[in-house]
This record gives structure tokens, sequence and C-alpha cells, in this order.
């Protein structure tokens, strides 16, 4: 089994979102915003190749969204989807599985690319893949709460189902490389891969854990819909990640790839940060 770093590029969100109640004196220290307060952030996806199988966690923000949205968030750098995937060695065809974490745009907007614009008609990116969700975000997606309403674009959805491309995780982890660890304080039921490699747990931890810098307790996003429990779940999260070596694999990091934890006075923190090359 091999895996492959696959970056789709940097955007830009609000600090003050993205460290919930931590005053901006703190957060600012960590990543400085622009002059809007607004911070650069990674959207940092894997893929994993094992035999005849191509399996891409999360696929980034995509490309078909107008400008009028895109001046929000500022996409920027010099990765792409595509261009990752080549640098891979892949194509867009070569991808089996898409399995999503959860259906936010900057997680799943990639999956999906305008076929017709104007006759607002969209397929699927990867014509052989799998999409991969579960039953309880799905629906969750589609009748959105006011909080997560501009997050949940049915673009960016319901391609996936009218191709018949959709299939939706029951329970365990249908991949034998890796577990699933549910979270439900950012959105209902957000699945982080645990994949197992060479003798390692590696913990894709997606919003859950989407940085460096929200390990401490208090480091919430303020879009999170239930925040409190949020901080149940990284708590017990955290005692594990530390307790079996796991290696965290951020997605928004814009710096940091991957870290080990570690217990401190203070509480557990980041210990080692590394390229996931180190253990490739």
């Amino acid at each position: 089994m091999n895996l492959h770093l696959i970056h789709t590029g940097n955007f830009k969100l609000d600090g003050g979102a993205m460290f919930g109640v931590v005053p901006k004196s703190l957060w600012n220290r960590l990543n400085p915003g622009d002059e809007n307060n607004l911070c650069t952030w990674a959207m940092r996806c894997l893929a994993i190749e094992d035999g005849d199988r191509l399996i891409l966690l999360d696929n980034g923000i995509g490309d078909k969204q107008n400008e009028k949205f895109f001046s929000h968030f500022h996409p920027h750098g010099d990765h792409s989807l595509m261009g990752s995937l080549k640098a891979a060695g892949f194509g867009l065809d070569d991808v089996t599985d898409n399995f999503l974490t959860h259906l936010h745009f900057d997680h799943c907007g990639g999956g999906v690319v305008w076929e017709d614009r104007e006759a607002g008609k969209a397929r699927p990116t990867f014509a052989n893949a799998r999409y991969w969700t579960n039953k309880n975000h799905w629906d969750w997606a589609l009748q959105p709460n006011p909080r997560e309403k501009a997050s949940f674009l049915k673009e960016n959805l319901l391609p996936m189902q009218e191709a018949g491309q959709l299939h939706f995780v029951e329970g365990e982890s249908p991949f034998p490389q890796f577990d699933i660890y549910y979270a439900d304080g950012h959105t209902e039921k957000q699945m982080l891969p645990l994949i197992k490699y060479n003798g390692k747990t590696i913990v894709f931890a997606a919003d859950l854990l989407p940085s460096q810098w929200h390990v401490p307790m208090p480091y919430v996003m303020a879009y999170d819909v239930r925040p409190l429990v949020t901080m149940t779940e990284k708590a017990a999260f955290l005692e594990r990640a530390v307790a079996e070596q796991w290696i965290i694999f951020f997605e928004h990091d814009p710096v940091v790839e991957c870290a080990t934890l570690m217990q401190t006075e203070k509480g557990i923190r980041i210990d080692q940060t590394f390229p996931l090359s180190e253990i490739l």
C-alpha cells in the first residue's frame, strides 16, 4: 500500500471563525490574518493506492462556483487536484473511490465539474469512482440547518447521486485499509479515516483537528454546530492518539502536514511535526 499527498490548493477563511472563542491577540500570532482578518488554510487530501484501488480522501473546493463565491474564499497557490494527481502518477479516471469525510464545499467541491454550466448540468469528476458518505450525513446535508446552509451546495452533491456513483458507509469501514472514527461536533457524522500503514496509524483528521493550532481544548471552530460536543470528542480523540501513538495528518494546516502528540503539564500538545514523506 502506498500513500500520496494530494494538495488541492489554499483558500482563506476568517480567523475568528476558525479559532472560535480564542481572542485575536492569541490566534493572530499563530496564523496571522490579513487586513480583513482572513487567514490562509490548505486543502490537503490523501490518496491511498492499494492494488487496483486508488482511494482519494476528500477532494478540495473545486473550481465550478462563480466569481462572487470565490471572492469570499480567495483560492490561491500553485497546487490543484488534477496537478497533484498527475504529479503522483495518476489521472482522474484512476480514482476508484472518493471517500468524503463530510460534505462541506471545501471537502467535496472538487468531486463534481460542470458538463454544461449554462444549462446547470454537472457530472462527477471521477468517472470510475464510487463516492462515499453516510446516510445520516447525506440527509443532514440535503436538509441543512441555518448554520451550515452555506456550506452544503446541492451542485456539489446531487450529481454524485444522479450518476449512480453515490454509496453509503454503514457503520464500520468498507475498506480494509482504514477504520472510521465518527465525530458529531463539527457536523453530523463526520468520518475520519484511521489508516493502517507499516504498523502505524495515520489519522486523516479533517475538521475535528483542522490544524496544529486546534490541539489545545479551547481552540474550537465557530463553524462547529455543537462546539461542546467537539470538545468532548476532541478530549477522547487526543487521549487515544497519545496512548496509541497516532500520527495526525492535517487537512487544513497551511504549514504542517503531520504531527505526533504528547502529554504535558498543560494538557496534550504537539510533539513532533514532519512532512508525510518522512514516514513513506
